[in-house]
């Protein structure tokens, strides 16, 4: 095999872009032969833009028919566990957007379907994660260069998102279809990243406002306070509804700061461990003596193009994945625990109590609204 055969199970907004990418010849090494979807619309637009791909109106019975060697899911989130072990289950390897699912015990469930299937590739769609000032922030932070975290801050408020994004689709906005609001569609990303970066916090006190900003059901303003295992604490805030809007992440360590911001890395470097200077200073008001250092990076994005190839390339090669689908469920953990902290009006540790979580999801699913689908596909491309 040098191509991969790939069946794309969704096709609406992020399919059809992920599609896009590989018509494009951006991803020499897959080629799509299936596509499944719902919506009577998108299963014509794909049968009369995709010539000679099968279409299935079923993401189940696309993978049933055993046409693919792999499929990518992009569908609502809380079908994302139940169509990974399903393609597990029929040899074919997968490709699951953010987030892993809605709950913590579902991506449990698909991870252990993963490695029931060792000689199968999973992959998690993290393409933040090909990033340039990321992965070069992520080294700096592996190599010692910040010294002991103390503190991370991260304000991303330029998610902004129009009341017509939250119409265009029956699911999305709402409990039941889609299961959370900018923590679960918008955030996952950062999630991911920050964990990624700095390990899961400890402990975590959000405060989650439903429909602040626009008329949804779930969260569209959020602000979180951290702590982690050595003490270092941090400070999340994003919503959907801040125009301009910010995404700056500062990072705090024993031996300087570094800022993330306007997809540029600025590093304040101590002379001397802060820790040492403060035991061993004979001045009160005297600050380490510092530089302002800007990061070099290799100046790479790849995105979702990366994620995709290196997918491939793994199935093909054994080269390493972008994110390994397991993964998945560590930043799923953490929205979790922000969406439960802000139900009980408290603290919660983490891991968090999981059954609890899944009962009072499934309380508000009960009482979700309904909404009319108005068949709309949103153009993506440069929006993340």
């Amino acid at each position: 095999m040098n191509r991969v055969r790939l069946g794309v199970i969704g096709v609406g907004n992020m399919g059809s872009g992920h599609i896009r990418n590989i018509l494009k010849g951006d991803c020499p090494e897959i080629e799509v032969v299936a596509v499944a979807d719902r919506r009577a619309s998108r299963r014509e637009w794909a049968a009369e833009a995709l010539p000679g791909v099968r279409v299935f109106e079923e993401g189940l019975d696309l993978i049933a028919a055993r046409v693919c060697d792999a499929v990518l899911i992009a569908v609502p989130h809380y079908q994302h566990a139940e169509l990974a072990i399903a393609a597990f289950g029929h040899g074919q390897h997968a490709m699951v957007e953010k987030p892993a699912d809605v709950y913590t015990l579902q991506a449990r469930r698909m991870n252990a379907a993963a490695d029931a299937h060792p000689e199968l590739t999973f992959g998690m769609m993290f393409n933040q994660r090909t990033n340039c000032v990321y992965r070069r922030l992520k080294r700096m932070l592996e190599e010692g260069e910040l010294g002991e975290l103390k503190r991370v801050s991260w304000l991303i408020t330029d998610w902004y998102r129009t009341q017509f994004y939250y119409d265009s689709g029956a699911w999305r906005a709402t409990w039941a279809g889609e299961g959370g609001g900018v923590l679960l569609n918008q955030c996952p990303h950062q999630l991911d990243l920050l964990q990624w970066l700095c390990g899961l916090p400890v402990k975590v006190r959000a405060f989650c406002h439903e429909g602040k900003w626009h008329d949804i059901e779930v969260e569209d303003d959020v602000t979180a306070y951290l702590e982690f295992e050595n003490g270092a604490t941090g400070v999340f805030v994003t919503t959907t509804g801040d125009a301009p809007g910010t995404n700056r992440l500062e990072i705090t360590g024993t031996k300087g700061k570094v800022v993330c911001e306007n997809d540029r890395l600025t590093f304040w470097r101590l002379g001397t461990d802060e820790r040492t200077w403060c035991a061993e200073s004979k001045e009160g008001f005297a600050k380490p003596p510092f530089e302002v250092v800007p990061v070099d990076t290799d100046g790479l994005n790849p995105q979702h193009v990366g994620v995709l190839n290196a997918f491939a390339a793994h199935i093909l090669r054994g080269d390493p994945l972008v994110a390994d689908g397991r993964e998945g469920i560590r930043g799923l953990m953490l929205s979790n625990a922000m969406h439960l902290s802000s139900w009980l009006g408290r603290e919660v540790a983490l891991p968090i109590d999981e059954a609890l979580f899944r009962d009072m999801l499934m309380k508000r699913c009960e009482a979700s609204r309904s909404k009319a689908d108005r068949d709309i596909t949103i153009n993506t491309e440069g929006s993340y």
